[in-house]
């Protein structure tokens, strides 16, 4: 039986344990045939056979995001997109750019915008005023959990000085109590609830530019983390769905659906019936997204010790805990019980405590399920937790990109947190240390999708560019390239429950990704000079670079 596809000339990096590299690999039917060396292949070669010469190229099984967020992205790139400035008057200037050109849209609608843009200070409603005051006006900030808003569009919200923050929330306020045009976590809501749903058609064209930008990285599968409507985005669920039946969807997809901690338990049912509905050839609905947390720029993050103020002194803040614990306890028992995959947001250290010790509770009521739940982001991570991953079979979804020295870790978070909590960031080295198992998650659209720059980071603990300007960020929390890998490709396919993917291995699936060298020979600084060149997906070329 000839193969369709040969790949010669390696290196292959397998990432399966047993057989860390080859040279060269067969593919047939979608489906990883034969590896080793050329004489191995030789024979599977016919004169339909596609041959495709390594020269010397690294080739590695597709990358998978175990935390992204493609429809709001890709939706972020058609609607008012401030990604690209940097500054308060740079946003300003996109933001009434795009008002110029968009007089039917009703609301100004979109993000991109980071704290540090603004140099300290909040955004404010005045601020916006100025360049939308004709109609409503809502932005979200990068990571999704704040919303700069106008003054119109606190009008129609009846947002006023005597609205009371909702539970989960915070409504920015000035000395006399007038919101001031900020709406973090479950205040977003207020506004959110108001926006114009985006057409079927925007949602498809956002998917289809997300996945091609995904596949351009190298990126084969993802878990999307937040399947629902939250802070102003629409629920991705019916366009994937609609995708996967089509044929759009390329990529296979795990959709944690979002708990809402409004709801509470009373929403299981919603939940097996998305779950029932939601499976379509390469999506499916098997996980929950619970948020427990917020961050720290903003105050919202959950710390057991007080933020500190300016001068270095404890606050009254503690940040919010999204789901009471008692009530967290028994929702995370509740889902495994019924079978869900539980994929958390978790920022500070409290709010991980408190996951884990639901993890560990419903682990006393219901046994080890197997269920691969995983925890998000673990900005801060009390030493003392660490080894309670492994105990309660929980993997750790990193996010590299956001583990090094920058204007926001700088002077936005390390102030607030002190000199101990500071050192508690992002211990993907303890963790590896202590056996636990890592996924790899980008967040985007919070930051970069390209698994390329997270591995630097997670090898560097220096952003791509920085070497040299910027110290090292905790360089004992550094991990090796292999691991790196691992976590970007095996790990994520553990936690997205796709088993037959994440390794050249024969029998999995075609999943490949070849890059433009072998970063494996190059300077650890230069990982992130590397490109993706091709991406299959069960042997189908679906990105090629130009």
């Amino acid at each position: 039986m000839h193969a369709d596809t040969v790949f010669l000339g390696g290196p292959v990096h397998t990432v399966d344990a047993a057989h860390p590299w080859c040279t060269a690999v067969a593919v047939r039917g979608g489906r990883i045939t034969a590896t080793g060396r050329e004489h191995d292949v030789r024979d599977l070669i016919g004169p339909r056979t596609e041959v495709v010469d390594l020269h010397g190229r690294l080739l590695l099984p597709g990358f998978q995001d175990a935390h992204v967020h493609p429809v709001f992205a890709g939706l972020q790139l058609l609607e008012c997109d401030l990604s690209s400035a940097d500054s308060a008057d740079g946003y300003l200037r996109v933001i009434a750019d795009y008002a110029a050109r968009h007089p039917e849209r009703a609301w100004i609608t979109g993000g991109g915008w980071t704290f540090t843009g603004f140099g300290g200070p909040m955004p404010t409603r005045d601020q916006l005023d100025t360049v939308v005051g004709d109609r409503p006006a809502y932005l979200s900030v990068r990571d999704v959990h704040s919303a700069w808003v106008n003054s119109r569009a606190l009008e129609l919200a009846g947002i006023d000085e005597r609205t009371d923050d909702p539970v989960g929330g915070r409504i920015e306020r000035d000395g006399n109590g007038r919101p001031t045009g900020v709406l973090h976590e479950q205040a977003m809501s207020l506004v959110a609830r108001l926006l114009p749903e985006p057409s079927a058609a925007d949602l498809q064209n956002a998917l289809a530019c997300a996945q091609r930008h995904l596949h351009a990285l190298g990126v084969t599968a993802w878990q999307d983390a937040l399947v629902g409507s939250f802070g102003g985005q629409p629920d991705p669920f019916d366009v994937y769905l609609e995708g996967a039946r089509s044929g759009l969807l390329t990529a296979r997809v795990r959709a944690a659906l979002w708990w809402d901690p409004d709801r509470g338990q009373d929403q299981l049912d919603d939940l097996i019936e998305r779950r029932g509905r939601g499976r379509a050839d390469r999506f499916t609905a098997g996980a929950v997204k619970m948020i427990q947390d917020g961050i720290p720029e903003n105050g919202t993050a959950a710390l057991t010790e007080p933020y500190l103020d300016n001068c270095g002194c404890p606050t009254a803040n503690r940040g919010l805990s999204m789901v009471e614990p008692a009530l967290l306890n028994k929702a995370v028992a509740q889902l495994d019980s019924h079978g869900f995959q539980l994929h958390f947001h978790a920022i500070g250290d409290r709010a991980l405590t408190e996951i884990l010790d639901a993890l560990e509770y419903a682990r006393v009521a219901n046994g080890d399920t197997g269920l691969r739940h995983h925890i998000a982001h673990l900005q801060v991570v009390r030493p003392e937790d660490i080894p309670r991953f492994r105990a309660l079979g929980a993997t750790a979804t990193i996010q590299p990109l956001w583990a090094a020295h920058d204007d926001q870790m700088d002077d936005l978070c390390i102030p607030v947190l002190g000199r101990q909590r500071a050192a508690w960031q992002f211990p993907f080295g303890d963790l590896r240390r202590a056996g636990v198992a890592l996924a790899g998650g980008s967040d985007w659209g919070v930051t970069s999708a390209d698994p390329v720059l997270g591995i630097h980071v997670a090898v560097n603990r220096v952003l791509p560019g920085a070497h040299g300007e910027r110290d090292v960020f905790l360089p004992e929390q550094r991990i090796d390239l292999a691991a790196a890998i691992h976590a970007y490709t095996s790990g994520s396919a553990y936690v997205n429950h796709l088993d037959d993917t994440g390794s050249v291995t024969v029998g999995n699936r075609a999943d490949l990704v070849l890059l433009d060298r072998n970063p494996f020979d190059e300077p650890p600084e230069d990982i992130a000079g590397t490109r993706v060149l091709r991406t299959y997906v069960e042997g189908t070329l679906v990105h090629a670079a130009d």
